[in-house]
């Protein structure tokens, strides 16, 4: 598997694809497939797993890395 990517969606979710675990604060491991996308607006209702949420509520967010 490939190393693990985190892409910052516009307006949405992270998107986490290669090789990877998500682990809660006790070191327990979630479930995941090969891509996940993760909250980053705090409202979804499958936290840490985004839900669409943020385009209900309007989340707007697109940092960009310096050049």
């Amino acid at each position: 598997m490939s190393e693990a990517k985190i892409k910052v969606n516009d307006n949405g979710s992270l998107l986490l694809t290669g090789s990877f675990e998500v682990v809660d604060a006790k070191g327990n491991v979630f479930e995941t497939k090969k891509a996940v996308s993760l909250c980053r607006c705090g409202e979804s209702s499958n936290k840490p797993f985004c839900d669409g949420t943020h385009k209900k509520i309007g989340f707007e967010s697109s940092p960009r890395a310096p050049k």
